[in-house]
């Protein structure tokens, strides 16, 4: 069944921009493993808070970025960024919508 995972991030001190930018790094790679999106959110109020999420048709997708080299990687050389414990949560897709893009023709 399809669905998102969320990822909560914290930034330990001091932190929160060399985070912000190795998150906008790794986001993209999940669509290497079949991730339809992904986004990451800063929240305004706090800057050391972030939000990732992806949408996969499959959770199994959705293990094999959180699992593979680069992701591995990335946690790897950025731990000391983040708190940890990381506890990310599928999310099943119940409904989802977004309103169609309109192309003008005329001045493309």
């Amino acid at each position: 069944m399809a669905g998102s995972v969320h990822i909560p991030w914290y930034a330990t001190g001091f932190r929160g921009d060399k985070l912000a930018a190795a998150l906008a790094e790794i986001a993209p790679v999940a669509l290497r493993y079949g991730a339809s999106s992904y986004a990451v959110y800063r929240a305004n109020d706090d800057l050391y808070k972030f939000l990732q999420t992806a949408s996969f048709e499959n959770k199994a997708d959705w293990d094999g970025y959180w699992n593979g080299p680069e992701f591995t990687r990335f946690r790897t050389l950025a731990v000391s960024w983040y708190q940890v414990p990381v506890l990310y949560a599928w999310h099943d897709v119940i409904a989802e919508g977004a309103m169609p893009q309109v192309v003008d023709v005329a001045s493309a």
